[in-house]
């Protein structure tokens, strides 16, 4: 009986393990254990197994010591033995892997809030853009809102920052989304940078800076 006991509750270890539950120093010691005994090896290797499927939609995240600490206290008590009721902790680890997955598909599925937006307008609001941007990503995003492009023309964004020449951002897609990957080199200059859309032969500006009317214009601010 007592090594069946053993066995569950090393089971139980085996899982917290691989959950990331348990804090540094214990890891280390069970981590020992692992490499030394073969059978805890293969227990590892079947909650690795298991719990795999929960992991393929999300990149791999460590969770916080603050939620794991949470884990711990809401699965297990504050001041429950670690070496006891290791039939209810088994089954706590499986319910610790849903929660740790649905914290970090929370993590990752939630969008965040774009750290600068404009709205860039022209005077009749015949052309109307919104364009957000994002640091996790480093990309712009412009939504057409109004107006499109002419047949046989193309509109190119352009950023100007105080002080300095316009920069193109590239060509915006007709009727749809356009979606920029801001080079790192003008990333810092875009809080409070004027956003400008000019009208230009197909392919873009000839000359790397506008040649055709300015058709709308906004300034980048705090999202």
């Amino acid at each position: 009986m007592s090594d069946a006991v053993d066995r569950d509750d090393d089971r139980a270890l085996a899982g917290e393990f691989v959950l990331r539950l348990m804090d540094d120093e214990m890891h280390r010691a069970f981590a020992a254990r692992v490499a030394a005994e073969p059978e805890l090896a293969r227990m590892v290797r079947d909650w690795e197994e298991d719990l795999a499927g929960l992991a393929e939609a999300v990149p791999e995240v460590a969770p916080p010591p603050r939620i794991r600490q949470q884990l711990r206290t809401r699965l297990f008590g504050a001041d429950s033995p670690r070496r006891s009721w290791f039939g209810l902790r088994l089954w706590g680890a499986v319910a610790a892997a849903a929660l740790v997955a649905v914290f970090v598909l929370v993590q990752v599925q939630t969008p965040t809030a774009p750290d600068l937006v404009a709205e860039i307008a022209a005077e009749d609001r015949g052309l109307v853009l919104r364009a957000a941007y994002s640091e996790d990503n480093a990309r712009l995003t412009v939504d057409r809102v109004a107006g499109d492009i002419r047949e046989g023309r193309a509109q190119e964004l352009w950023l100007i920052a105080e002080g300095a020449a316009p920069v193109s951002l590239g060509l915006l897609t007709p009727g749809a989304m356009s979606q920029i990957a801001v080079p790192a080199g003008l990333r810092p200059a875009l809080a409070g940078a004027t956003l400008a859309v000019s009208d230009e032969p197909a392919g873009g500006s000839p000359t790397g800076q506008p040649t055709g009317a300015v058709l709308a214009a906004g300034v980048f601010v705090s999202g």
